[in-house]
């Protein structure tokens, strides 16, 4: 994967919808390249399928919160890979002991074991720390 490759998976997470020529027209490149990435991303298994993503929590599956550190000036690199994971809902640059925090959402155990997995893989990452979500309150 390459930084193509990371910026057309994060367009397609914001909406899964967008036609291939308005994908190829936002990332300056033509449209048989970006059809052709799509296709390798599935082949390879880099994207294991669409999905719509509703306003409730209502069957979702694990969620959690990561703190990442990262490796002296890292940063933006470390951003630019976590942006291709689907299953990352929201980066948010932080100050203080973690660079990063991201929510996380996966559909099963084993899916969100090999998420953390492969995102404790990432060059330029020193350390994380998760939190496995487990009930919703809100403030009255």
């Amino acid at each position: 994967m390459d930084d193509l490759d990371n910026r057309l998976i994060a367009l397609l997470r914001a909406d899964a919808r967008t036609p291939v020529s308005s994908l190829s027209h936002h990332l300056g490149v033509s449209r048989a390249t970006v059809r052709a990435r799509i296709d390798r991303l599935i082949e390879t298994e880099v994207i294991q399928g669409f999905t719509i993503t509703t306003g409730s929590s209502a069957g979702a599956g694990v969620r959690a919160i990561m703190m990442v550190e990262v490796e002296g000036k890292a940063t933006e690199a470390v951003l630019n890979r976590l942006r291709g994971y689907p299953e990352i809902r929201t980066l948010y640059a932080t100050n203080g002991r973690w660079d990063i925090v991201s929510d996380l959402e996966a559909p099963s155990l084993e899916a969100f074991d090999e998420l953390l997995r492969r995102i404790r893989q990432i060059d330029g990452i020193a350390a994380t720390e998760t939190s496995i979500l487990l009930a919703s309150r809100k403030r009255t």
